[in-house]
């Protein structure tokens, strides 16, 4: 049975949709099925936001409420904004982890309607320059999609209150490249744990 909510520590997360993007090389949908060996997020279908709503517990009882899983939740934009402004009434603390390409697949800034509806934002950043995001994240979506997800940051401080960028440790990856990047943004830059004792054995197919 698939996941549509999960923990971590005191955060709850919502796991909307397995639709991405990107197919990033490192992602972890495809080094296991079940996330922390406890939670298949691998959804049979994409729940509404009914079913959502429902299995959110109290939310007092989490410091974050993150839409992130296994695929790129603002492709699900109308469902977000509804559940979120649901979450805001009790006066959650709302976050949507992203690759920062929503912009482009819509064609328009889909972060003004964000404004009030979420707290913070983290966008994947990923990498230094545009050969090496190409590279690592081989997305769907052109041009220039590197270019895209930095626009997006530099847009995204416009309308939500906490903007952060994030990278994944990768082997060879120039993390001070990335910092540079990210001071230029004006954001923070958060570093993310690599799993690579089970990429070795399951990387995902070129």
């Amino acid at each position: 049975m698939s996941d549509i909510i999960y923990t971590v520590e005191d955060r709850l997360y919502i796991n909307l949709t397995n639709r991405c993007t990107n197919r990033c090389s490192f992602c972890i949908k495809f080094l296991q099925r079940h996330f922390q060996n406890r939670y298949n997020l691998f959804l049979g279908k994409e729940p509404t936001v009914e079913e959502v709503l429902a299995q959110v517990p109290d939310t007092e009882l989490y410091s974050e409420i993150v839409f992130c899983g296994y695929g790129e939740p603002l492709l699900r934009l109308d469902a977000v904004k509804e559940i979120a402004r649901s979450l805001k009434e009790d006066d959650a603390n709302v976050r949507v982890d992203t690759d920062g390409l929503a912009n482009l697949f819509y064609k328009r800034n889909v972060l003004s309607e964000l404004q009030g509806l979420v707290d913070s934002i983290n966008v994947s950043l990923n990498a230094p320059d545009a050969k090496t995001y190409e590279q690592l994240c081989r997305p769907s979506l052109g041009p220039n999609p590197y270019d895209a997800v930095l626009s997006f940051i530099r847009e995204a401080k416009n309308w939500i209150p906490k903007v952060t960028a994030s990278v994944v440790d990768l082997p060879k990856l120039d993390l001070e490249g990335c910092r540079i990047k990210a001071k230029e943004l004006g954001v923070p830059l958060v570093i993310r744990p690599f799993y690579s004792d089970t990429y070795v054995e399951k990387r995902a197919p070129a």
